[in-house]
């Protein structure tokens, strides 16, 4: 972890700051390697040490996870900010923009320091993956796909989308994944035109398309995985929709490698869509990063200016959605390597008439 400390610590002059205060839990596990609970205390990075500020519920837990990082327990955590960089002799404090307005304004008029709120420092260092994040990244994605289709196998007319979805949850957690990275979408027939519909008490049914879209953890890292299945013939419209939305994927999955952006990837999919007639069922942005959180930089959508580079993990998920017939979504997740890419996520791509 210091290594990750020695790199935060490296952009100080280019931002102009002397110390940094991380409120995000996401990265604060990635600094030193665990976290609190939202509002409940601060990593404070300054040129001189790191400390966790927090409460006595966390002072054993933390004590034993991170012996190495010195603990401020106290119940006055902005407080015991503001003594630290007056000890550390810190004049300039930069702050997550994800900071609260109430945290910012107590900052601002007590901080002895000038507190500037910036964007994605720690997230950008959190993009090129390590090997031990690398080695999760690929269970987590394996696990989710075995997952998925052992799905299939029991998906039927009849069952619910919130029973489904409960089946799949289940089974992953009963095969290694600690949890859901975000609440799994089962969204059919009409429902499936919902590009984050919450899976219902809606019955399935037959030659209905069922958009299944999920993600697990496992080590600490999730996966994201989006399959559109139907449960048999959903009609020549949507099954050559289906076949867009598959092309199109391949399309940009294609061009995944270093040194392109994210508004060429999703532009060669926008573009592919549009000539086949889709242009305007295409509702959302190609793809994101996947890590520590779900949604992490790069992101892929129109006009993004962000670069893949090598061991970045990223998804690729075009769809077309029409209201009031349904939707399709194809969704992958791909390592970033020296020469291109490699798919991590393995379930079939064509239409699965089940």
């Amino acid at each position: 972890m210091a290594e990750r400390i020695a790199r935060l610590r490296a952009q100080f002059t280019a931002l102009s700051i002397d110390s940094f205060l991380v409120q995000a839990p996401s990265n604060q596990r990635y600094l030193v390697g665990t976290s609190v609970l939202p509002g409940d205390g601060y990593l404070l990075v300054t040129a001189n040490r790191v400390v966790f500020i927090t409460d006595a519920r966390y002072q054993t837990e933390l004590s034993t996870t991170i012996p190495d990082v010195p603990l401020v327990i106290t119940r006055n955590y902005l407080q015991a900010v503001n003594d630290v960089l007056q000890a550390d002799h810190a004049t300039v404090l930069g702050l997550e923009d994800t900071l609260s307005l109430r945290e910012f304004a107590w900052l601002d008029e007590h901080l002895t320091a000038d507190p500037v709120p910036l964007a994605n420092v720690v997230d950008h260092l959190r993009q090129v993956k390590e090997p031990d994040e690398l080695a999760a990244l690929k269970k987590a994605t394996a696990l989710t796909s075995q997952g998925v289709q052992a799905l299939f196998k029991v998906l039927r007319p009849g069952m619910t989308e919130r029973a489904a979805a409960l089946w799949l949850t289940r089974w992953m957690q009963d095969h290694g994944a600690s949890g859901e990275s975000f609440p799994t979408i089962v969204a059919s027939g009409v429902r499936s035109a919902w590009p984050h519909g919450q899976a219902s008490d809606k019955v399935l049914a037959a030659h209905e398309l069922v958009t299944i879209d999920c993600g697990f953890y496992v080590d600490g890292y999730t996966s994201d995985l989006t399959r559109t299945v139907a449960l048999g013939d959903p009609g020549t419209f949507l099954k050559q929709a289906y076949q867009a939305v598959q092309t199109a994927q391949e399309t940009i999955k294609a061009a995944v490698r270093p040194g392109v952006t994210g508004g060429q990837l999703d532009q060669l999919g926008r573009d592919y869509l549009t000539a086949q007639g889709y242009g305007d069922a295409f509702i959302h942005g190609t793809g994101h990063g996947i890590g520590l959180d779900i949604h992490e930089g790069p992101n892929i959508g129109r006009n993004w200016p962000d670069v893949l580079a090598e061991n970045q993990v990223v998804t690729v998920e075009p769809g077309v959605y029409f209201p009031n017939q349904g939707g399709i979504r194809i969704e992958d997740d791909l390592l970033v390597t020296a020469d291109g890419h490699r798919e991590l996520t393995t379930v079939p791509r064509n239409l699965i008439i089940l």
